[in-house]
């Protein structure tokens, strides 16, 4: 446990869908003592933001709901990162219902468009480039604005992957995203250092999410394979033998949102078993 994240608000987004990440993120930090709020595009928008991809508002109340029959202080509001107005009201919704805003995780994210880049079109690339890359920009900038202003610096954690570090055929757009995440993250951690504000990636390898399954699917098939048999060829390639679980991910962000990682800021770090190692 780290006692010194009891009291910190943070805000979340993608946080909207049962079994990713951004509801584990969130509800370890509840379990850390600090206040939350989720947030998620709410409703499908357009070909390339389905129902099936996204965390709806009835799916994000519904993990509200259980964060606070477990004791926890947490509110849920709609945000398209896309939008910076979305992100700006996101902040101010911390604000308006906790006081404050501490913690930033900027986890919203874009994988499941994934076609060799011959066929991929403009509108795709800028489905992926909008929510991974510039959402996140949005988000870094409007969380340090309000730790500024409040003083007592912050925590801004961006959720990147495996692929920030490494290249994968077929996901042109989402590679170039997370690398793009990594520069990002470096400019930013400079600029905020004078204000106690760290600024960190998270790097995952595979986690099988509702986005990881729709990932393994399409990789299983583009082999031939059977998707069991995909998983098992994965695991052998990581020195501790399992793909990463959301939990992985939730504790690593918990450190870096408590004090134990006060120094550590421009970071970049890879949570994967060992399969990446830079």
């Amino acid at each position: 446990m780290y006692p010194t994240i009891k009291g910190k608000v943070a805000v979340v987004t993608g946080a909207g869908r049962k079994k990713g990440l951004g509801e584990a993120m969130a509800k370890r930090l509840v379990a850390e003592g600090a206040k939350v709020v989720l947030t998620d595009i709410g409703a499908p928008k357009g070909a390339h933001f389905s129902k099936e991809y996204i965390g709806t508002t009835e799916e994000m109340e519904e993990i509200v709901a259980e964060i606070r029959k477990g004791g926890g202080e947490a509110v849920g509001t709609i945000c398209d990162v896309r939008e910076e107005s979305q992100i700006e009201a996101a902040v101010q919704k911390a604000v308006d219902s906790f006081g404050r805003l501490d913690i930033m995780v900027n986890n919203a994210g874009v994988g499941y468009i994934m076609k060799p880049m011959l066929e991929f079109s403009q509108d795709e690339w800028d489905a992926v480039l909008n929510v991974n890359l510039r959402g996140a920009f949005f988000g870094m900038k409007h969380a340090a604005k309000q730790m500024i202003r409040q003083g007592g610096g912050g925590r801004i954690i961006s959720i990147a992957s495996q692929a920030a570090k490494h290249a994968f055929p077929d996901l042109c757009a989402y590679v170039s995203s997370k690398h793009a995440l990594v520069g990002l993250t470096r400019t930013a951690a400079l600029e905020f250092g004078q204000h106690k504000i760290t600024v960190n990636t998270i790097c995952p390898n595979h986690v099988t999410t509702g986005l990881g399954a729709t990932q393994n699917e399409y990789r299983a098939k583009t082999m031939g394979i059977t998707v069991d048999e995909l998983l098992k060829r994965r695991s052998a390639t990581i020195p501790l033998g399992r793909v990463g679980l959301t939990s992985d991910i939730a504790a690593t962000c918990a450190w870096l949102c408590s004090d134990e990682a006060s120094y550590v800021t421009g970071q970049n770090l890879d949570i994967s078993g060992g399969q990446e190692m830079h």
